[in-house]
C-alpha cells in the first residue's frame, strides 16, 4: 500500500453482528450490543484507544450514542476526540465536551460563528475544513500537520466509514464480532453510504491475522487501494 505521508494512519474498528450490522436496529444506541463484549474485549477497544493520538466518529454517532471516547479500563491517556460537525450544532450537553479529554470539532464553512463561538467557549479546538460539507481530506491533514496526529482510529456510524474509505483513507481495518443476528433491512451495517454498480467498485481487504479475545473473534484487515488489487480474483 502506498504511504500516503500528509495524514494519520488511519485504523476503522468496531464491534458487528454475524450479520455485519452496528446496531439493534435503526436509531438505537449501538452500546446495546456492546454491553455484551467479552470483557477482554472491551479491554482491548480501551488499550487501542490508548495506543493512538486521536479517536474521530461521526456526529450522528454522538447524537445517538453520547459516548465519552476516553481511556477507561486500562492505563493510558485519552486520545484527542475529533468530531466532524459541519454545522457546529453539537449539542452542548455531549459527554465529548466535557474537559476530561481534549476535543476537536471540525466544522464547513457555513456553520453559524455565533455556534462555533459556543464550541470554543466550552474549550473545544474548532477546525473549518470544507465549503458547505467536511472535507475528510483536509482534515486529515489539519490533523496531521496542526495537531501532530500521526495515528487515528475511528468508531464511527455507517455514514463516516463510507465517507472515510471512499476517500481512501483507511489503512485498517479491526471487527470484533458478536455471535448474534438481529436482521433488518434498515438495520446500520459497518459501512453505508451509496450503491455500488459492480464488483469493480468494491473495496477489498487482505485478511492479516484473526484471533479469539475471551470468547470473541477479533479480524484485522489492511485496505488495498488501486494498485494494490492488481491480480487479485
Amino acid at each position: 500500500m502506498a504511504i500516503q505521508t500528509d495524514r494519520p494512519h488511519v485504523l476503522m474498528m468496531s464491534e458487528i453482528t454475524v450479520d455485519g450490522k452496528l446496531t439493534l436496529k435503526k436509531g438505537a444506541s449501538s452500546k446495546i450490543l456492546m454491553k455484551y463484549m467479552d470483557p477482554a474485549t472491551e479491554i482491548l477497544l480501551h488499550e487501542t484507544r490508548a495506543a493512538y493520538d486521536a479517536i474521530m466518529v461521526g456526529s450522528n454517532t454522538i447524537r445517538i450514542d453520547n459516548s465519552f471516547l476516553t481511556v477507561r479500563l486500562v492505563e493510558g491517556k485519552s486520545p484527542l476526540r475529533v468530531i466532524p460537525n459541519s454545522r457546529a450544532d453539537i449539542s452542548p450537553e455531549a459527554n465529548v465536551l466535557r474537559s476530561d479529554a481534549p476535543t476537536l470539532v471540525a466544522v464547513s464553512e457555513s456553520a453559524p460563528e455565533e455556534r462555533i463561538a459556543l464550541l470554543r467557549e466550552r474549550g473545544v479546538f474548532v477546525e473549518v475544513a470544507g465549503k458547505d460539507v467536511i472535507d475528510l481530506p483536509l482534515l486529515m491533514h489539519i490533523l496531521k500537520e496542526r495537531y501532530g496526529v500521526n495515528s487515528l482510529m475511528i468508531e464511527g456510524g455507517p455514514t463516516l466509514n463510507y465517507y472515510m474509505i471512499q476517500n481512501h483513507l483507511v489503512d485498517e481495518v479491526r471487527l470484533i464480532h458478536l455471535p448474534f443476528i438481529v436482521g433488518g433491512a434498515d438495520t446500520p451495517s459497518l459501512v453505508g453510504g451509496m450503491h455500488i454498480e459492480n464488483e469493480d467498485e468494491m473495496f477489498r481487504l487482505q485478511l492479516k491475522t484473526f484471533y479469539l479475545c475471551g470468547t470473541n473473534l477479533v479480524t484485522e484487515y489492511d485496505v488495498l487501494y488501486g494498485e494494490d488489487t492488481d491480480g487479485m480474483a
